[in-house]
């Protein structure tokens, strides 16, 4: 390992190389050089190890007792760098038993992850996943730490720490949501409406973001009141089936709400932005190749899906 402190890999590949050819002409066919380039690196390495290391006898050229000596240990030398420079070996779906952690929106866990694990388990059958709930710490040290591997859903405002590499996912359009009997509210609403009215609101879980809606609001010169903050969506659409309120969702999961609660869907403001989900992970791993494949999955999933959607072909039976 010594000769790694003296010698650069180009001349450490001659060494091995003149070696195995003990001919300089064709060592420096093999290593796609000039004979006399060949010759000045055969001329440094004799210099510096103080030894001829190939003599010529009436056998042709023969290595010394000291370059045979150090034939393994450049060999090994090169053998752990070849190694180490070696492309990472591919992810093969089909064979793989990787279980994936993610930190997800409850969005995105009860709309899209039951399909999108089903396809994914006709041809990954051995890979599974473990479901966690986005907070600060998972943004800050959960992905830098390995303990999850992707954020999935975060809005795009989302305020995020360094290190983190954010990739645009999938966009989703928003309605409100409000309870059949909520005589308040008509089948639409314009923004000095929606800002008049009682709000449930979807408490922001990774804590690093003021709402968007609010953003809008204030853009506008107005604000709303929320009477109730909570955690998921379930509890939330609970709370507006039961009083006057309304709540900001994205439609796919209003239309659940519809089939199982007494609530209806109401068009939002045309101002309320769009919710831009996305794809965060750590750029330490980014390059990981598992990790490149559940990317380019959930990029695909996205895609059909957003088709299903826009032609009915995903609302509750």
């Amino acid at each position: 390992m010594r000769l790694l402190r003296h010698f650069d890999l180009n001349l450490l590949l001659v060494f091995e190389v003149l070696m195995h050819e003990r001919h300089v002409t064709r060592a420096a066919e093999t290593l796609h050089l000039s004979q006399p380039a060949l010759s000045h690196a055969l001329k440094r390495l004799r210099e510096s190890l103080d030894d001829p290391l190939l003599v010529r006898t009436e056998n042709g050229m023969q290595p010394t007792p000291r370059a045979l000596e150090l034939l393994p240990v450049v060999q090994q030398a090169l053998a752990m760098l070849r190694q180490g420079l070696a492309p990472p070996a591919m992810f093969t779906p089909a064979n793989s038993t990787r279980r994936f952690t993610l930190a997800t929106t409850d969005y995105f866990e009860e709309v899209m992850y039951p399909l999108f694990l089903s396809q994914l388990l006709a041809y990954a059958p051995g890979i599974s996943f473990s479901i966690e709930l986005i907070t600060p710490d998972v943004l800050s040290e959960g992905l830098e730490q390995r303990q999850i591997d992707m954020v999935v859903g975060l809005d795009s405002q989302s305020a995020l720490p360094s290190g983190v590499i954010q990739t645009p996912w999938m966009d989703e359009e928003l309605v409100c949501l409000a309870a059949t009997h909520n005589g308040r509210v008509g089948e639409g609403l314009n923004i000095g409406q929606f800002a008049g009215a009682l709000h449930v609101e979807l408490a922001d879980i990774s804590g690093l973001r003021p709402s968007n809606i609010d953003s809008c609001l204030v853009q506008h010169g107005l604000t709303r009141r929320v009477i109730s903050k909570n955690l998921n969506y379930i509890a939330a659409a609970r709370v507006v089936a039961l009083t006057e309120a309304i709540m900001t969702l994205p439609r796919q999961m209003a239309e659940r709400f519809v089939m199982m609660l007494p609530v209806r869907m109401v068009e939002p403001p045309k101002e309320l932005p769009t919710l831009q989900m996305t794809l965060i992970q750590h750029g330490l791993f980014a390059n990981e190749p598992a990790l490149i494949w559940l990317t380019q999955s959930l990029v695909e999933f996205a895609g059909t899906f957003r088709q299903q959607a826009s032609s009915g072909a995903l609302r509750p039976a």
